[in-house]
């Protein structure tokens, strides 16, 4: 996004972006916070650094700035009334701006933790302080200030894989291909990076990954921190889709501690769809990403802790305690665990569909994966709604799109879909089929075959990208050695389809929930996940409750005596 891009955008949003407060209200946000001075020239808060809540300016001058690679560029002068920070400060993450005092400046200095007492005890004035830090993330990711460099090959899968990482979790980035950016060149020949070594990620801390992993790189940034051992949360939610976010959600507006664990990003399946449009009060749809984007926001609005890169390998105890164990050796401690870990998706059965992946091959359908469709055709393999609504999406971006089925579309989709596609010039539907083989080399897909089931006939259809909606299976592998129990598919069973009795969604361990399309039995919809949730932390609380009644007693005893 150009410089001009962005003045348009803070005169579109500004007064929204950056409102300034009245004496009344500077007033009333005194007690959430201690006075603070800064002197002329000095730099309050800097890119990288983490910890920093909302300062709010009394009087003075402070500049924000983007930092990139060294070079200061001017994005806001907040004067008296203005205040500063973005959504990083709600979680007191590494900040993404420079500031600095132009004038002797003073300010209320609120801490994170402090800055969600304001959001829920300041309502009106809440909301406006809210939707001020939402609209500046908005404006940092579209500029790409203060997130790390992604230096890699154009159409290479381990960009991709890194550049929907940071996407999915809302951070800004840029993407540098060496091969026409000559600053890039520079940066690899400098490192001496190998192609094998490619992509590399420059951290704002000037720190150098070679091809890391999604869990390196959310640590490098600072996405991630450590989780204190000694603490024993309330509710753990494993898993940061629809459920899980809901989850979090209601358990935080009724005060219980709680964190959420996911080892990639947040939203799941649902923020990946393109288009949501059967949600309850969005009667133009939603983007999934906005859907969740907003879930995650308002939990970290009522004190929710997010762990997110953090890869969860199993479940067990650790003393009188639930216990979930980190892929980074840590334990994560807890009083209820709550599994939203949803389900992965299926690979297509065909030879050599490893050598595409990432590059050709993908199974979700984002604004990034719709740019490399530009002009191109492309096949899509599937037959429900999330492949109705990435068909619709894509086909606004590719010359032609080919829908591959297994059956009628109207066994599996819902009408307004296949209406909506049967008005598509541009996309050809092949029902009664499946993919038998794929064409290509080097990681670039050039067509697939296509096998009606019923002849054994076999077509073929140019494709330079192919779109995999196939269906999931449970990601419950790390539940292992958990002792729950299962379906024949894999679903954790809850409630009454246990042995015993059961609080509504409680697992055959007590203490331990499912949620979600993790859950055997669970309807596949976004709202059916969400409402999980929320029944989710009612039957938390009768369980808190019965856990916490022995204790009671023991204590009315102990005073009578």
């Amino acid at each position: 996004m150009s410089l001009a891009s962005r003045q348009t955008l803070i005169d579109t949003r500004g007064a929204q972006m950056f409102p300034t407060l009245t004496p009344d209200e500077m007033e009333r946000l005194r007690r959430f916070g201690t006075l603070e001075h800064f002197a002329a020239g000095t730099a309050m808060v800097q890119v990288g650094e983490t910890g920093h809540g909302l300062y709010v300016l009394l009087s003075g001058a402070v500049e924000i700035s983007q930092n990139d690679r060294g070079v200061r560029t001017p994005i806001v002068t907040h004067l008296a009334g203005g205040f500063m920070g973005e959504l990083a400060q709600l979680s007191g993450r590494a900040s993404l701006v420079d500031a600095y005092a132009l004038r002797d400046s003073q300010v209320i200095a609120i801490p994170p933790e402090r800055l969600r007492d304001v959001l829920v005890a300041e309502a009106t004035l809440g909301e406006r302080i809210m939707r001020a830090l939402i609209l500046r993330r908005m404006g940092l990711i579209e500029v790409g200030a203060g997130g790390p460099v992604i230096v890699g090959r154009a159409g290479s899968g381990d960009v991709l894989r890194l550049s929907n990482f940071l996407g999915r979790n809302g951070h800004p980035h840029t993407t540098l291909d060496p091969a026409v950016d000559s600053c890039a060149a520079t940066l690899i020949e400098r490192f001496q990076v190998t192609e094998e070594q490619l992509p590399i990620v420059l951290c704002p801390d000037g720190k150098l990954l070679r091809n890391p992993t999604e869990a390196a790189l959310g640590r490098c940034i600072g996405l991630v921190r450590p989780i204190d051992p000694d603490t024993v949360f309330d509710v753990v939610v494993v898993g940061a889709g629809p459920a899980g976010l809901a989850t979090a959600v209601y358990a935080g507006s009724e005060g219980l501690s709680t964190v959420v664990l996911d080892c990639r990003a947040f939203g799941g399946q649902a923020g990946a769809s393109a288009r949501i449009e059967n949600y309850l009060g969005f009667p133009t749809g939603i983007s999934g990403m906005a859907l969740m984007g907003r879930a995650f926001n308002q939990a970290q609005k009522f004190g929710v802790e997010m762990a997110i890169p953090d890869e969860c390998v199993s479940l067990g105890e650790d003393g009188t305690s639930l216990a979930v164990r980190l892929a980074e050796g840590e334990m994560v401690r807890a009083r209820t665990i709550v599994i939203a870990t949803g389900a992965r998706y299926r690979r297509l059965p065909v030879r050599d569909v490893e050598a595409y992946e990432g590059s050709s091959i993908h199974y979700w359908a984002s604004p990034q994966e719709a740019r490399l469709c530009g002009g191109e055709s492309i096949a899509l393999v599937g037959g429900g709604n999330s492949a109705g609504q990435a068909v619709a999406y894509l086909a606004e971006h590719a010359a032609k799109v080919t829908l591959v089925a297994r059956r009628p579309l109207a066994e599996t989709m819902s009408s307004y879909l296949i209406d909506r596609i049967a008005g598509l010039a541009n996309v050809e539907v092949v029902t009664g089929a499946e993919i038998s083989a794929l064409e290509g080399e080097g990681g670039m897909l050039h067509a697939v075959q296509i096998r009606d089931r019923r002849t054994g006939a076999e077509s073929r259809r140019e494709a330079r990208q192919l779109f995999l909606f196939i269906g999931a299976d449970p990601n419950t592998d790390w539940l292992a050695s958990a002792g729950l129990d299962m379906d024949e598919r894999g679903f954790v069973r809850t409630g009454s389809s246990c042995t015993d009795v059961r609080l509504p969604l409680e697992t055959c361990r007590r203490g331990v929930f499912a949620v979600g399309d993790v859950r055997a039995g669970s309807v596949k919809r976004v709202a059916a996940a969400v409402g999980d949730g929320a029944l989710a932390v009612s039957s938390i609380h009768a369980y808190l409750a019965q856990l916490d009644r022995p204790r009671v007693i023991v204590e009315q005893v102990v005073q009578r005596a």
